[in-house]
């Protein structure tokens, strides 16, 4: 394969609502909140919804040259050392792919955490823990306040926690944070252990490691209770409660914890290439955002995807010319190095490639550009 992969709408259930502004970028003529607030962008992970086990949802699909209709997955493990890179006998893992999302909240989410890398390896019996960022696209016109909540700026005991999740006593949660106001370009990463929620009213594309496993620690929302089983990821309250990091993050900190800021990679003739999210950030994926008005010559060595946040243009490579409109998502495989990027006005790109590689249980380092 030697160009990019776009993938249609890949719309998911959760146990919040939303939706609206995904129905209305897909063109639907009457676009709508509903259970499927999310889009999961060319995913190799199945979402962990309880009673839906059986749809396989979460899993993109992607339709051959010739016409059949397969996993995303399927196709990855088919070339996979083309696609991902690594050699033959030794192919980057799946587990390496970031799980990226369209996500648009018409409520404020549930609170919720994840477990970091480590308490996923050694607890739950998973390569990869829940570490994620989010890239702000939009907010609801209606919205004049938008904010996430992220750490606890005023941490409970771990008693006390206990005591409130099982009375769910929701005010008491909700006043250890404070509301952390976002807009559209702001970027944020929030790392395994801390709690959070999203505010309402908020389109974002979310980047995080490839597993979708969560403490929801709040159990109801817009009149749906979250089942027993999809509250603390299967196990008890006590192993839920090891997953916190109840360190506080006071409010004058909370901007260097978790607000990441651009950096200039490139920047020449109208072209420009940021670092949204890089390694001294986290190891498990990086973020970048490249914008062009006329032509960008690029060269890279990983496969990404990529999310066309601004404008509309062209992705050439070779002898080969895929067209991109705004909303478009792609995968550029590992074997497509050099390729441009061309518009006649204006494009951005948020491209989100891989981090740190796992191989049998531990970690080893890949190259950072």
């Amino acid at each position: 394969m030697n160009s990019i992969i776009k993938f249609s709408a890949n719309r998911v259930w959760r146990t919040y609502l939303g939706g609206k502004l995904l129905d209305a970028m897909a063109g639907e003529k009457r676009p709508k909140d509903t259970s499927f607030p999310e889009d999961w962008i060319g995913s190799t992970v199945q979402a962990c919804n309880v009673g839906r086990e059986d749809i396989a949802e979460g899993l993109a699909k992607v339709t051959t040259e010739q016409g059949e209709t397969l996993l995303f997955r399927d196709l990855l493990l088919h070339e996979q050392a083309a696609l991902l890179g690594g050699t033959k006998k030794s192919p980057r893992p799946l587990e390496d792919i970031p799980l990226v999302k369209y996500l648009d909240s018409s409520t404020r989410l549930h609170f919720q955490v994840h477990p970091t890398r480590e308490f996923a390896q050694n607890r739950l019996a998973s390569p990869r823990g829940k570490t994620e960022a989010y890239v702000i696209l939009a907010i609801r016109d209606n919205v004049s306040d938008p904010y996430i909540y992220a750490g606890f700026q005023r941490p409970p005991s771990r008693k006390q926690l206990k005591g409130w999740i099982e009375k769910q006593d929701i005010d008491a949660i909700e006043n250890c944070f404070d509301k952390i106001p976002v807009q559209p370009g702001d970027v944020f990463l929030i790392p395994g252990g801390r709690p959070h929620a999203l505010g309402e009213g908020i389109l974002l594309l979310e980047i995080m490691e490839p597993s979708d496993l969560a403490v929801r620690f709040e159990f109801e929302r817009c009149g749906y209770k979250i089942p027993e089983a999809a509250r603390f990821m299967g196990r008890d309250i006590e192993t839920a409660l090891d997953v916190f990091d109840l360190s506080p993050v006071p409010t004058e900190t909370i901007d260097r914890e978790f607000r990441c800021q651009p950096g200039a990679l490139y920047q020449q003739d109208g072209n420009r290439l940021e670092q949204l999210i890089g390694p001294n950030e986290t190891d498990c994926f990086r973020v970048k955002r490249a914008t062009t008005a006329s032509r960008f010559i690029r060269e890279e060595n990983e496969f990404f995807f990529g999310i066309v946040v601004e404008g509309e243009g062209r992705f050439r490579v070779g002898d080969t010319t895929v067209t991109l409109k705004q909303w478009d998502r792609f995968f550029c495989p590992a074997n497509v190095v050099f390729f441009e990027y061309e518009s006649d006005a204006a494009m951005a790109i948020v491209e989100c490639y891989p981090g740190e590689t796992i191989r049998n249980g531990g970690a080893q380092r890949t190259a950072k550009k």
